[in-house]
């Protein structure tokens, strides 16, 4: 503007701006403000989901608690899972309630959709302990079926350090299920290293170890 030298000119001027980029302001404008708007509106839908997400998930613990349950809360529970599953698979929450979907079809005397369950965690949760613990509860699955190699198999990646105990004795049972004895005995003794490591509680494992006696004993 300071090359104009009259105040005719920079009205000139800006007259001349306007009628070249007015409408492109005016459109930048109504998309910035469209934009917020959009933004506000996916943020307040983002919230009502987990809300609703969240929801669901306390009505399952609710069923999940109960100390029994009958055909009908069965299939409330999986109606449950499936809900939150089907509208908030991207979240925790889905998660979570395939690991309860898992145990209640082992109460139900189903391993083999509860592997199944689990087997789609390990594979697919993108959160870390959640895909650690399913492991974990698949791991003593394979135990239970009598397969402590498969177990073995599916503990052979490393856990976060606040399962590591839970895996090193899990592997001390598969060991041992496979005649794997000195393995077996330090296995466990790992396990009960890390528990002291982290402050962790873990019972019955030197029962074990005392069971198996001194390395070598056996031999």
């Amino acid at each position: 503007m300071a090359e104009l030298r009259t105040e005719e000119e920079q009205v000139e001027a800006l007259k001349r701006w306007w009628k070249e980029n007015g409408m492109a302001l005016v459109a930048g404008v109504v998309l910035a403000a469209a934009g917020l708007l959009g933004w506000n509106a996916w943020q307040g839908y983002q919230a009502n989901q987990a809300e609703a997400a969240s929801l669901r998930y306390q009505q399952l613990i609710g069923l999940a608690s109960q100390s029994t349950l009958d055909e009908a809360g069965l299939a409330e529970a999986q109606r449950l899972v499936d809900e939150i599953t089907d509208n908030h698979g991207r979240t925790l929450y889905a998660d979570l309630s395939r690991l309860i979907e898992a145990r209640l079809a082992v109460e139900a005397g189903d391993r083999v959709a509860a592997r199944a369950v689990l087997g789609d965690l390990v594979q697919g949760s993108d959160d870390a302990y959640v895909g650690d613990l399913a492991r974990l509860r698949l791991a003593r699955l394979q135990l239970a079926d009598d397969e402590p190699q498969a177990a073995l198999e599916t503990l052979g990646s490393e856990l976060g350090e606040s399962l590591a105990a839970q895996r090193a004795e899990l592997r001390g049972d598969a060991q041992l299920a496979l005649g794997e004895v000195d393995e077996a005995r330090r296995a466990y003794r790992d396990a009960l290293s890390l528990a002291e490591r982290h402050g962790q509680a873990l019972y019955g494992v030197q029962l074990k170890l005392d069971d198996l006696g001194q390395e070598g004993a056996d031999q």
